[in-house]
């Protein structure tokens, strides 16, 4: 393949590193260790037990796991088969996991079966009570017509479900040859991963993205100067785009070392980083205010280069300035999963208060215009608006929803993000909060309109209006007004309980309000800016 930038696949990512990297430790979790040689090797099998289980190419298999190295194993194998991940967020909870299985049409679904108190498998077996049907392995689900296969990277399985040992014995049966003539017929244009990212339309849309994604994450490293003498430090999710772009896909790109945490812990990311000699963290605004807060308690003598924090809304500037006073220089950026991860970034050549106050400078290739939402006409530098972005990682569309795909990106090319923000006379771009209706709570989206529907399926419930209410450390929370239908009390307590269990718990409202009425417009809309603002009149301002 030609090109000032050759197209590359995911899958010779992996190989790649092992021929350039090879005997240098890639991933350590625990007291485990992999060269970047033995990654490949153990990922090599992955795919392998995947195709011995009938994993064509073009097909979905869904993860829904926790950071392990296996899930690092499937990111590349399941590539490297020409197949697409879909990456399930493991704070899913019955309802959410059913529904994106469904709607990404997965043929197999690979699940830890627990991790701590998290029972996944019994949220499985809730939604499917029909697992019994089926022969040899492969299922027959009335509510997942498609998904055939379900293996667990654990000890306890369900009904025609299969381990991970049993999937890696299978895969011996294939061969190199045949491994390496599936990894040939790649198509670099075709779909590496659907990343489900809620949105106003009260389901999570699947965000279809091609492997050429891995230039704006390669470009990326060689602008900070990553190489393999760094250590990245892995608490980030791996289901989330931020881990899997900024940590994993970075790592290999440049032979880095990852440390894997399987869940963030301030005190013990800290201790890990010291102690091993880490020299890039990463984080959102939630991260790095409990690094500030347990670095304040304990100092640790830490050999940090510098960290990554998407900056430039006002709530996190704060923090942005402090870590740059107790942890050294951060990156900031803007990114969305509709574009890739970091679509602007900062550098070293920037100022600290170019670093702090905006959100980064437009990667290579990427167009950026700010509109009046109102009337579609271009604003002038400094002043706010829609952030629309046009460029070659730009989401190929919504999975099965080619009408979201049109509402997005218009004639032209444009993305018309919903976020709201500016370009200032520097180039340099700030992103102020969204003009969709949506939450990020400790930077995780949340749909207003998916919890206002969940909310209105409980008879006590009429209406139902999910506003967000300030939080000092996950920047926002969700806040639910209810209007009562008069069949029995509203309780709060009991509504939040019916609610844990089945929907992921970021998205469930910290706190519940009855109301005779909304507040509406002339149109007949609620004003949720009144609702934002009784909330605080009601509950307290913490900034305060």
């Amino acid at each position: 393949m030609t090109g000032w930038y050759p197209k590359r696949t995911m899958g010779s990512l992996l190989d790649d590193a092992a021929v350039r990297f090879g005997d240098r430790e890639a991933l350590v979790d625990g007291d485990r260790v992999w060269t970047f040689a033995q990654w490949r090797a153990e990922a090599d099998k992955v795919a392998k037990g995947l195709m011995a289980l009938g994993v064509e190419p073009g097909e979905r298999v869904a993860v829904w796991m926790t950071n392990r190295p296996e899930w690092l194993f499937l990111m590349f194998a399941i590539a490297k088969v020409g197949a697409c991940v879909v990456p399930l967020n493991t704070r899913y909870r019955t309802d959410d996991v059913a529904y994106t299985l469904a709607q990404s049409r997965s043929s197999m679904l690979i699940s830890v079966d627990q991790s701590g108190p998290v029972d996944y498998r019994a949220m499985l077996a809730d939604a499917m009570p029909d697992l019994e049907n089926g022969s040899d392995g492969a299922l027959q689900l009335s509510g997942f017509p498609e998904l055939r296969r379900i293996v667990f990277a654990g000890d306890a399985l369900l009904p025609n479900t299969s381990s991970w040992d049993s999937m890696i014995e299978a895969g011996s049966t294939v061969s190199d040859v045949d491994l390496q003539a599936r990894a040939d017929a790649v198509d670099p244009d075709d779909m590496l991963l659907i990343a489900y990212t809620s949105g106003t339309t009260g389901h999570p849309k699947g965000v279809m993205q091609s492997h050429v994604v891995i230039r704006n994450t390669h470009e990326r490293a060689q602008l900070l100067g990553m190489t393999f003498d760094d250590v990245h430090l892995h608490y980030l999710p791996m289901f989330h785009l931020y881990g899997y772009s900024e940590l994993t896909m970075i790592a290999v790109l440049t032979g880095a070392k990852q440390i894997l945490m399987e869940a963030f812990d301030a005190d013990a990311a800290l201790d890990v980083a010291e102690r091993d000699g880490v020299t890039i963290l990463h984080g959102f605004e939630a991260h790095w205010l409990d690094l500030l807060t347990a670095q304040e308690k304990q100092p640790r003598k830490l050999k940090l280069r510098f960290g990554t924090l998407p900056s430039g809304v006002e709530t996190t500037v704060p923090i942005a300035d402090k870590v740059q006073d107790v942890f050294g220089p951060t990156i900031s950026g803007y990114g969305l999963t509709e574009g890739w991860a970091f679509i602007t970034c900062s550098n070293f050549g920037h100022t600290r208060e170019q670093r702090v106050y905006t959100s980064g400078y437009p990667m290579n290739d990427y167009e950026f215009r700010i509109i009046d939402p109102e009337t579609g006409q271009d604003q002038t530098a400094g002043i706010p608006g829609e952030i629309l972005i046009r460029g070659y990682a730009v989401m190929k569309g919504y999975w099965d929803k080619p009408e979201a795909t049109a509402e997005a990106i218009d004639a032209e090319g444009w993305l018309h993000s919903g976020d709201m923000g500016l370009i200032r006379p520097d180039g340099h771009l700030v992103f102020q909060g969204r003009y969709k209706d949506m939450l990020k709570v400790g930077g995780k989206n949340v749909s207003p309109a998916e919890m206002e529907a969940y909310l209105r399926d409980m008879p006590e419930v009429q209406d139902a209006a999910i506003v967000s209410y300030p939080d000092p450390r996950l920047t926002e929370v969700p806040v639910a007004f209810v209007l009562p239908s008069g069949n029995g009390a509203i309780d709060p307590d009991v509504l939040i309980e019916r609610c844990k269990g089945r929907v992921a718990s970021f998205k469930i409202p910290r706190h519940v309000i009855e109301l005779e009425a909304f507040p509406m417009t002339p149109s007949g809309k609620i004003r949720k800016i009144e609702l934002r603002a009784m909330a605080l009149d009601m509950l307290g301002d913490p900034a305060r």
